[in-house]
């Protein structure tokens, strides 16, 4: 099943410490046989892609920020709970931390 993903949001968000912002990809309109499915059927996504990023997790031992190892515009997997849905104007993205994020599709 193939996925679509909306355009980038048009406002400025910079997300803090270890926390992302990613755009959920959008749920498939109908199955692989043809069948159209209503909205209340559908699945949310499990992936999306990256929007932006923190600056990293300080570490409390030397005061320094551990660099996160997705960046903008990586397409990553994660959990069904994860994140925080958020609506910026018209665009729903999710806030999470980096350890939510379960996997990059290379």
């Amino acid at each position: 099943m193939a996925t679509k993903t909306a355009k980038k949001t048009s406002v400025k968000v910079r997300p803090l410490h270890d926390k992302v912002l990613v755009r959920r990809d959008e749920a498939e309109g109908k199955t692989e046989s043809g069948i159209f499915l209503p909205e209340s059927s559908k699945d949310k996504p499990k992936t999306g892609i990256i929007e932006a990023v923190g600056d990293g997790e300080l570490n409390t031992e030397t005061g320094e920020r551990v660099a996160l190892t997705v960046k903008p515009g990586d397409r990553v997997i994660f959990s069904s709970y994860a994140g925080t849905e958020v609506k910026l104007n018209d665009d729903e993205l999710l806030i999470m931390s980096e350890s939510e994020i379960l996997a990059v599709i290379a």
